[in-house]
């Protein structure tokens, strides 16, 4: 069975003696200040508080999940959308349309690991209308574009250590504008915990309780059900809530994992995993691949591909014993059926990402793409 993510026990993958992720991170970015945080949208909320007008607004994709508007709420700034490209890039037009003199940042997102297309243009609209750019890069932590390490390219970015690593929380705030360094003021959830907290009990509890299960796929997708978060897509879960309660510091356990963690290793295996996928489905008619080629330097967080029946696509490769493929994003209600957001509204439809996590063997991968029909 493939799952969409690592349990705590596939930790002996990830053991390093280079240093983890913040070695990782001195290495590819040694200029950038950066602050470890329990969430990426409280680390973005700190990074903007110092330059955010209460008055003002903030620019990003409308192709993302409801909760990204609550740090700009927490603010009191209002959260404009702007339409994407099929491609993912900006509908630039659209964009530029929505910024105005009390436009405090636009937001990029490299979506999946990759950079977003047309990061160079974003940095030169923020440069001309004078506002920030803030580089999402909760998809991960690992990625380096061109030799530059993804998140930092805008004048304060993020990255988000639970879409990595085997962690109840854990995200890193970039700071690479010089004004926003001078005016970053950290509150009371930014820093690492200096003790483990109910946070990483529970992570441990649910850990246990999944590798148990894993034995039984129904009863484990029952449970997984009842516990779910709404990451994979409910409309359920209140994201305000879910971002209130992620106010806290990185924990005590996400820390020692991301200090062991194998930075070299892991992106190798979840390259490999990704191009397994890729080998498998190239020459399906019924999917396209969002993108074919795994430039140097990029670490994927999952594998997209679309699709016009994204029901069909799910159902066979559950029964080929894919738990963990799911579409994406659940989108804001504001965006979600509203005729200026067409393009984001059919990919939240048709986007299916498929899991390439390193807890994965890409053997694996090779046995379901044999039970996958041709």
């Amino acid at each position: 069975m493939i799952t969409a993510t690592p349990s705590v026990f596939d930790l002996s993958r990830s053991r390093s003696s280079t240093g983890g992720i913040d070695s990782f991170v001195d290495r590819h970015a040694p200029d950038v200040e950066y602050t470890h945080y329990g969430s990426g949208k409280a680390a973005l909320r700190d990074g903007l508080a110092g330059v955010a007008d209460p008055d003002g607004n903030v620019v990003v994709p409308a192709y993302l999940s409801p909760a990204i508007a609550e740090p700009f709420h927490d603010l009191g700034l209002e959260t404009r959308f702007y339409a994407i490209e099929g491609t993912l890039a900006p509908d630039f037009a659209d964009l530029e349309a929505r910024i105005d003199d009390d436009t405090v940042a636009v937001m990029s997102v490299n979506y999946f690991g990759f950079p977003q297309p047309g990061l160079e243009r974003i940095a030169s609209l923020t440069d001309e209308y004078d506002c920030y750019h803030v580089d999402d890069n909760a998809h991960s932590p690992l990625s380096v574009h061109e030799g530059t390490l993804l998140g930092t390219y805008g004048d304060l970015g993020i990255t988000t250590l639970r879409k990595l690593l085997p962690v109840p929380n854990g995200a890193l705030l970039y700071r690479t504008d010089e004004e926003i360094r001078e005016r970053y003021s950290p509150s009371s959830f930014a820093g690492r915990a200096d003790r483990a907290g109910t946070v990483d009990c529970r992570f441990l509890a649910t850990s246990v309780a999944g590798a148990a299960l894993e034995a039984s796929p129904s009863l484990y997708r029952s449970v997984e059900s009842a516990l779910s978060d709404g990451s994979n897509g409910s409309k359920s879960v209140d994201p305000k809530a879910r971002y209130e309660a992620a106010k806290v510091p990185m924990s005590k356990l996400s820390a020692s994992i991301a200090d062991a963690a194998d930075p070299d290793a892991i992106r190798k295996r979840r390259r490999e995993n990704y191009r397994t996928w890729r080998d498998i489905l190239d020459d399906r008619n019924d999917v396209t691949l969002l993108s074919d080629s795994l430039p140097t330097g990029i670490s994927p967080y999952e594998f997209p591909v679309r699709t016009d029946d994204s029901a069909a696509i799910l159902a066979e490769l559950e029964a080929a014993g894919v738990t963990g493929a799911h579409t994406w994003p659940t989108l804001r209600q504001s965006v979600r059926g509203n005729d200026e957001y067409e393009t984001a509204n059919r990919l939240s439809r048709e986007l299916v990402v498929l899991p390439v996590h390193q807890g994965i063997e890409p053997s694996a991968i090779e046995a379901v793409g044999g039970r996958l029909r041709r």
